[in-house]
């Protein structure tokens, strides 16, 4: 059945290959069952009720992707946007969280909207291939600092913006223990040694008293203090309208980011550079955004964490559904998933980050006119920690270098649009 549905010897793979990448994606991205509700609870919002719609939109989007796109990739709300969501539009502007969540569900009809007109598809096709490329290497220079961050091997330093922690002790010792398990195995390609190393690392964290287990089943928490909860009186205000905006700009370039770098790193991507399904995954992520306003969370989107799947064999939508059904069983069993520390997942995370690198090797870095902007968006992503900004100085830096240089034929109209597009974000938002 799984063959026949999801073409898994087509696309090089089989059933233990995806059901071990599926697992290794949820165990890399879990922690957002405890983060995202310890983020939005400081507008108000009920936190239990928090964690149950988190799980749930993460099921709706992953499983649209898995059973419709048929991609390995997972969704889940997403970091920085519920940051957003909690301290600039209701902490910051001092609205209502009934009001962002309707800016998010209006957010995530425009999506569909946008979906279904191939405006997104548009977008993914108009940025050269060697920007592409560099989304995939500046995404793994991201995700290994976030698992550097979440490990505590690098901490926040008000001199030098970050520093090196106290890598003797603590989760920052785990991690490195977990690092240096975790090489072993792939070096002896020892199949699904990420999974086996965040599994291991868990557990030596036990008798260190990073891992500690709260219990192992619950039901649970009700959705009520936050379902359908919106606010339709300033439906028509400025603000709305920029805080919608900014919502759309980040998810779109997030979204998009993720999509072509794993794509590009499981060379999932066509001979023109483009994303299978990718209209369908687009919808995966606009449908997951509409239904998670619904139920009371920010924005859904795609998540870099899907690499560490695909780093596994991961290639086809039974990735995501074996995702999809760990974030259903997390639901009962939430003390287990939440129980492991950020430090047993920071080594997988550090270790995709070198995987991700690998398409680097096709651009060519003799040509300043691709190599210059390219190199620009990959710093970017990891200093400006953020997907979305790292794309943006990539495609104005490269319309406009080879712009000033004469370069005329490597831009297209699309192109030019999007640069004055990301020019009035800076200037207006």
């Amino acid at each position: 059945m799984f063959e026949k549905y999801f073409k898994l010897k087509e696309n090089g793979t089989n059933v233990r290959t995806e059901v071990i990448a599926g697992i290794t994606t949820f165990l890399t991205m879990a922690y957002i069952l405890a983060v995202n509700p310890g983020i939005l609870s400081a507008t108000g919002m009920d936190a239990n009720a928090l964690f149950t719609s988190t799980a749930l939109a993460a099921i709706v989007g992953t499983l649209v992707m898995a059973l419709w796109a048929k991609l390995p990739f997972a969704l889940a709300p997403g970091m920085g946007l519920n940051a957003f969501f909690a301290f600039s539009v209701v902490l910051g502007m001092g609205y209502s969280w009934q009001f962002a969540l309707t800016a998010v569900l209006i957010e995530g009809i425009i999506f569909i909207f946008l979906t279904v007109f191939n405006i997104r598809e548009a977008i993914v096709d108009a940025i050269p291939k060697s920007i592409k490329t560099a989304i995939s290497a500046g995404i793994g220079l991201f995700i290994a600092f976030i698992g550097l961050q979440n490990a505590g091997i690098i901490v926040n330093n008000d001199a030098t913006l970050v520093h090196l922690g106290n890598i003797t002790t603590g989760s920052a010792l785990l991690a490195l223990i977990g690092l240096v398990v975790t090489s072993v195995l792939i070096i002896k390609k020892v199949k699904g040694d990420l999974l086996i190393g965040i599994i291991v690392t868990a557990l030596i964290g036990i008798p260190m008293g990073i891992t500690q287990m709260k219990g192992f089943a619950s039901l649970p928490p009700s959705i009520e203090p936050i379902f359908f909860k919106f606010d339709f009186s300033q439906l028509f205000t400025f603000d709305m309208m920029i805080v919608v905006f900014t919502f759309l700009f980040v998810d779109i370039f997030d979204t998009l980011g993720t999509l072509v770098g794993v794509s590009s790193k499981a060379k999932m991507l066509d001979k023109d550079g483009k994303i299978p399904n990718a209209k369908k995954a687009f919808m995966a992520d606009a449908v997951g955004t509409t239904v998670g306003a619904m139920i009371g969370t920010s924005t859904v989107t795609t998540y870099v964490e899907s690499a560490a799947g695909v780093s596994e064999g991961g290639r086809t939508g039974l990735t995501a559904l074996v995702t999809a059904l760990c974030f259903a069983a997390a639901l009962f069993f939430a003390p287990l998933f939440i129980a492991i520390p950020g430090a047993a997942t920071a080594p997988a995370l550090i270790l995709v980050g070198l995987f991700m690198l690998s398409p680097i090797k096709e651009l060519d870095l003799s040509d300043y006119s691709e190599s210059i902007p390219a190199f620009i968006c990959i710093l970017a992503m990891p200093l400006a920690y953020s997907i979305a900004e790292g794309i943006t100085l990539g495609v104005l830096s490269y319309v406009l270098i080879n712009l000033l240089a004469g370069n005329f034929k490597k831009l297209s109209i699309p192109m030019y649009i999007l640069a004055v597009l990301f020019v009035l974000k800076y200037i207006f938002i």
